[in-house]
């Protein structure tokens, strides 16, 4: 697989769930236990670094879109985000995954995923 082809795959959905991943339904209720604002300041200030963003981590809203429009990040950006949390958090995150889009939502919708998936 060439790199474009996973930055695009990363950014993809596909129509069937994976069968051993958490489905968003399974996420939710991480979504709202994890009021852990704690959680997503920390992982909006890893966002910002490893980005280099010229917005402050605490002016991210947690429930806007990370994707496009809202915080505007594009393929390259999430595929960065990607190994940030893998590195930081011990999360895999596959290209191929079928709810990336889910996933990277919002810095919400990543911070429930990361508490139900972390290793770290």
């Amino acid at each position: 697989m060439r790199a474009g082809d996973a930055l695009y795959n990363l950014t993809s959905i596909n129509a069937e769930p994976e069968r051993n991943s958490m489905s968003m339904s399974e996420l939710a209720p991480h979504l709202s236990a994890i009021g852990d604002a704690a959680l997503e300041s920390e992982l909006a200030g890893l966002i910002v670094t490893a980005l280099n963003l010229p917005v402050d981590a605490g002016a991210i809203d947690p429930q806007a879109r990370l994707y496009g429009e809202g915080l505007g990040l594009d393929s390259i950006d999430i595929l960065e985000i990607a190994l940030v949390v893998s590195k930081h958090y011990g999360v895999q995150l596959r290209a191929d995954g079928a709810e990336n889009m889910q996933i990277f939502r919002s810095l919400r919708h990543l911070a429930a995923y990361i508490a139900a998936h972390r290793t770290k």
